[in-house]
């Protein structure tokens, strides 16, 4: 399968914008980001948005796991 961009929403508001667009192979999976000694999750809102002339899935921000010591 192809991997698809797309856009991060929510979550913290210190998460850079260029972590913001992320490639994905399966939309159905929730994407996991490493941020701040953590794990930020998002998961397919059904919404698209416009990224520079391309429209993309949304990801909402559906939580946060902490990494394992």
């Amino acid at each position: 399968m192809a991997s698809v961009r797309v856009v991060l929403s929510g979550g913290p508001v210190r998460l850079p914008e260029s972590a913001r667009v992320q490639e994905v192979n399966d939309l159905t999976e929730k994407v996991k980001i490493v941020f701040a000694s953590g794990y930020e999750h998002f998961a397919d809102s059904g919404e698209m948005a416009e990224i520079d002339g391309d429209r993309l899935p949304v990801f909402e921000w559906c939580g946060r796991t902490m990494m394992a010591e």
